[in-house]
């Protein structure tokens, strides 16, 4: 028996249903954004380092690996923060980058009950080859941000984690 066009379509459209409904139910949903987490208060003895990146969707949409004192604390995403807890002390912050340009990292020294902003951002143009089809790798930078601005910032993007 042949199958007409109109039944055709019913089954694409059923089975695109089925397939949306499964990828919704799997698990994709979204962190929450970092203005609705409570956030604990920092350790007695330790300061906070929160790592943000601005949703930017013209920038590259790849992740980058943070680092502190060449020890790796977390990975930064697109739209996305996280903070970790350390001791006082002097810190060296470098992100993974395909680009290698100056100013890239940053030097900061933290004293008990301090919270530091780094924001991370990127450049996908500084590092591009190609003349009909432009490629672009990924430059990161590490930026300190004054707390005023940080502030107002990290709260609009998703909520990462934290130590």
């Amino acid at each position: 028996m042949p199958i007409t066009l109109s039944a055709l379509r019913r089954r694409v459209l059923s089975a695109g249903t089925t397939c949306v409904l499964l990828a919704t139910a799997s698990g994709c949903a979204q962190a929450p954004a970092t203005a609705s987490i409570a956030m604990p208060p920092i350790p007695s003895g330790e300061a906070r380092v929160w790592f943000y990146r601005e949703f930017i969707p013209s920038e590259s949409l790849n992740m980058t690996a943070v680092s502190m004192n060449g020890a790796p604390v977390g990975y930064s995403q697109l739209g996305g923060a996280f903070y970790r807890d350390v001791p006082p002390g002097q810190y060296h912050i470098t992100v993974d980058s395909y680009g290698t340009d100056f100013s890239q990292s940053a030097n900061i020294a933290l004293v008990a009950g301090q919270e530091t902003y780094v924001r991370i951002e990127s450049l996908r143009s500084w590092s591009s080859e190609g003349e009909r089809n432009n490629i672009g790798r990924d430059t990161f930078y590490a930026r300190l941000i004054p707390t005023e601005i940080a502030r107002a910032e990290v709260p609009r993007t998703t909520f990462n984690g934290g130590s």
